[in-house]
């Protein structure tokens, strides 16, 4: 089970953009993420008449690493851990481990 995924507010912990806030659009791989207005880069993009693309200078989110991150608490308003907790039923959910309360998805 991923403890951060698509749609979840994060915070980010280090690096140059540490502090900010953002969601998370997509999930590269098992360990990178994409996180909305983090780690955004200028790339130089050649055009592509076959493509009907316009070379220059565009800005383009590059993946940071999750353990870079940490969910989002409205609740509190800080960063928090996650931790999975086993319900009576059998079924697994993701809750906050300062309050134990369950994340909403």
């Amino acid at each position: 089970m991923n403890k951060i995924r698509k749609g979840d507010q994060v915070i980010v912990l280090t690096g140059r953009d540490k502090g900010k806030r953002g969601v998370v659009t997509a999930r590269v791989d098992a360990d990178h993420i994409t996180v909305e207005g983090v780690n955004v880069v200028k790339k130089h993009v050649r055009p592509n008449p076959m493509k009907g693309t316009t070379g220059g200078i565009v800005d383009k989110t590059m993946p940071i690493h999750q353990s870079n991150v940490a969910i989002y608490n409205a609740a509190t308003g800080k960063a928090d851990r996650v931790g999975v907790k086993l319900l009576a039923d059998g079924k697994k959910v993701r809750v906050y481990k300062s309050s134990g309360e369950e994340i909403k998805a």
